[in-house]
């Protein structure tokens, strides 16, 4: 099978990891249980997980911005050693790399997140600088924790390049409706997808909110994940189900959904060309298996699975 490429374009950030008994009330001091540093950021830790879970039938590039720090240095020691290309990475003079304060529930294992762009939002006068989609891409992966008009403006490129986007909606903010026609598999968990959808409450079914995103544009696939529930499909072909979450025990939950998304753009990725032969629910079934590995272990990039171990 000949080489494809994966592009990721988004964020990189250090990551601050606090792990604690249960979250602080407002004005409480607690005294955590551990603290870690580490490279994260949804884009970079979606390049992570593309590349140790790629065979070497797939080649991962990152696309981002970090600053001239001692963290934006470090960014591409850590890329290189994950076998990832950095050419696409950006060192901004005088910017600081974006930061992430993680705080994990012990009990739960589930995290806030509090995100601080810096680097990643250092983008200039609107259009100039943003076409970032490399032409040997045939998958491109974005988020949003990079400007919007810098995602919007890429997913259209990408597309009429002829380039399967996938998209992460994650932070979660309104896209507009001609957008998802830029768009050909759209996976979210079910926080995102009711905000996307203007939804009010949880009490729309997901399978019926699936559709929906079709019926707005999105060309291929709409992937809605649910946690413990595993998640809800529906493609533009027609197919639709549901495939269960895996029994672990749950530790920190933090790189789950950046470990679903790479995951399922390597299998995706297999297939571009080939569309027709792509496995769909064995694509679902291999990132929610990643997924589940990630979740019983602590941290972001540090917990993403290689391949050999699932």
């Amino acid at each position: 099978m000949p080489q494809r490429t994966i592009a990721v374009i988004g964020s990189l950030n250090i990551d601050f990891i606090t792990q604690t008994p249960r979250i602080p009330e407002p004005g409480e001091t607690l005294t955590a249980i551990s603290f870690d540093t580490g490279l994260g950021g949804k884009g970079a830790n979606q390049a992570v997980a593309c590349a140790r879970l790629a065979s070497k039938d797939v080649l991962v590039r990152m696309v981002g911005k970090v600053g001239d720090d001692i963290f934006g240095k470090d960014y591409f020691d850590g890329l290189k050693k994950e076998g990832i290309d950095a050419s696409g990475v950006r060192m901004l003079k005088g910017e600081k790399t974006g930061v992430s304060n993680i705080i994990v529930d012990e009990a739960s294992g589930e995290n806030r997140i509090l995100f601080t762009a810096n680097a990643n939002y250092e983008f200039g006068e609107e259009g100039v600088g943003w076409d970032l989609v490399p032409q040997e891409a045939g998958v491109v992966v974005m988020q949003l924790e990079v400007p919007l008009g810098v995602v919007l403006r890429n997913m259209h490129l990408a597309r009429e390049g002829g380039k399967h986007v996938i998209l992460n909606p994650a932070p979660a903010q309104l896209l507009p409706d001609w957008s998802y026609q830029d768009i050909d598999t759209l996976i979210m968990n079910e926080t995102e997808t009711l905000l996307l959808a203007k939804a009010v409450h949880k009490s729309h079914p997901a399978a019926e909110l699936a559709a929906s995103f079709l019926k707005w544009g999105v060309k291929e696939a709409v992937i809605i994940t649910l946690g413990g529930e595993g998640l809800v499909y529906a493609t533009a072909s027609g197919q639709s189900g549901r495939i269960p979450a895996r029994k672990v025990k749950v530790v920190d939950t933090t790189a789950a959904g950046d470990t679903f998304v790479g995951a399922y753009a390597v299998r995706r990725a297999q297939h571009v060309g080939d569309p027709a032969h792509f496995d769909i629910e064995g694509a679902l079934e291999f990132a929610t298996g990643a997924a589940a590995k990630s979740v019983e272990r602590v941290g972001a990039m540090a917990a993403i699975p290689y391949l050999s171990e699932l």
